[in-house]
């Protein structure tokens, strides 16, 4: 796309080589079609990760696997994307975002749709095999928090970027609430094969979609000149995916070094793994629990844990309009940023309460309140977005991402061994309350002023 700047008026070339007039001031509105796109991929993809939860009483029935294999095999989709996140950062600001990330979601339903077919597997190799696939999942899916931070960061100005970045990143918890009484029903009625079919299927479909459908904004044929406009002197990076304008950057080991030891990147890294020990409890056990020690049958479950994903729903759209607006009010974006994820973290740490609660249904609604707070505190991949260097948004996104997601590795194997031997989730729900503390102590302590920060020459 070409435009040119006049007093009242520009000229806007589409991608398909036909020009029309962009009146100052009536922006086309792309970029929240864009963000509804990335909020449904998002949401597959933590339809995917939810299915072995689901699923996970069934198939360890069927399979005959222990809770400390089923800890393990949980665990081995956090060592893979932990493992693929810089590689994965790197290959984005290599490539660009829409390549890597429809060929990343066209691979992980693949592994989707494989596990479907575990049960023709020999018994003697049916964990590694599960372990493999579910590795698999994590390695291909590693590109597409990064890819998110990187898309929002080229289609909105900094003024709402907080709300972009909630809305795509709430997914995960539309995901569960959406995809956990439909996997739980179909479990039921169908049987576990059902669900890794049905969401291999849908991934496979929107990976196609989004090939054929994306564009970078400024060749986009939607965009007009007064919406691009608005995104570029808004701070959107608009360019970063325009091959024809990419500045290959090389990093030293200065640079490399900086990006692993600044105080601010290794408070908002830390932050990230707390917030995300919730949610691979929620992802992996928080089924379990439900129907192991509270006693809900399969569907019940499934609804049950549907409430609490839509609790964090509503608290991810609240932190991140209250960060936005506390911008809009002229507050600075450390007291914009901050804010909802000290918050949000401090209501989360009320999930502990429930080892002190009988009645199943007032769990769920301590579980409610608490990811609620979960939600409002899902405010870190603006902040990474906001203060990434500009060279290397995908990596400086793959790092955050990777270390946030050590907790995917760590939470699944210490829960496991907590119920294995002591017979009670007790222990388990502490274990996440106390990241929360820890994240509070990292914001407010660790984490300096959040501003765009420039690599060392």
């Amino acid at each position: 796309m070409t435009r040119t700047r006049g007093p009242t008026s520009s000229t806007v070339t589409h991608a398909t080589g036909t020009s029309e007039p962009a009146r100052v001031g009536q922006r086309s509105a792309v970029r929240y079609s864009v963000l509804a796109l990335l909020f449904t991929i998002t949401a597959i993809n933590y339809g995917d990760r939810a299915t072995l939860g689901i699923a996970g009483t069934n198939i360890s029935q069927d399979l005959g696997l222990t809770p400390i294999s089923m800890g393990y095999i949980f665990s081995a989709f956090g060592w893979a994307y932990v493992l693929n996140q810089v590689p994965g950062g790197w290959l984005l600001d290599r490539y660009g975002s829409i390549r890597v990330y429809g060929v990343s979601l066209f691979a992980w339903s693949v592994c989707t749709l494989a596990i479907a077919g575990i049960s023709h597997v020999p018994h003697a190799l049916i964990f590694s095999t599960l372990f493999l696939l579910w590795a698999a999942l994590g390695l291909v899916e590693a590109p597409t928090f990064p890819a998110n931070s990187r898309i929002v960061s080229s289609w909105f100005p900094t003024s709402e970027r907080g709300l972009a970045t909630s809305i795509f990143n709430s997914a995960q918890y539309v995901a569960v609430a959406f995809f956990a009484p439909l996997m739980g029903w179909v479990t039921q009625t169908f049987g576990w094969k059902y669900i890794f079919s049905l969401m291999g299927a849908l991934g496979m479909v929107l990976a196609i979609i989004w090939l054929a459908k994306m564009y970078p904004p400024a060749r986009h044929p939607g965009v007009n000149a007064a919406e691009l406009a608005y995104m570029r002197d808004g701070g959107a990076l608009v360019d970063i995916d325009d091959r024809a304008l990419q500045v290959k950057q090389t990093l030293t080991r200065k640079q490399i070094r900086f990006m692993l030891t600044n105080r601010t990147l290794l408070g908002v890294y830390g932050g990230q793994y707390c917030i995300t020990a919730l949610l691979y409890f929620f992802l992996t056990w928080f089924p379990l629990y439900l129907h192991q020690s509270r006693g809900f049958s399969l569907t019940a479950t499934g609804f049950a844990a549907s409430i609490p994903a839509l609790c964090g729903l509503a608290g991810a759209i609240f932190g991140g309009a209250l960060s936005d607006k506390l911008l809009r009010a002229g507050r600075s974006e450390n007291i914009a940023r901050k804010t909802p994820y000290v918050l949000g973290m401090a209501v989360a740490s009320s999930i502990c309460l429930c080892n002190f609660i009988q009645s199943g249904w007032l769990i769920v609604a301590v579980m409610s309140f608490a990811f609620f707070g979960k939600g409002i505190a899902a405010i870190g991949w603006a902040v990474i977005s906001d203060i990434a260097p500009k060279e290397t948004p995908g990596l400086a996104a793959g790092i955050f991402n990777g270390v946030g997601n050590i907790a995917g590795i760590v939470t699944p194997i210490v829960i496991g061994y907590i119920v294995a031997l002591t017979k009670s989730y007790d222990g388990a729900l502490i274990f996440v309350a106390a990241h929360c503390i820890v994240a509070i102590a990292l914001y407010l302590f660790v984490v300096g002023k959040i501003r765009r920060l420039s690599l060392p020459t």
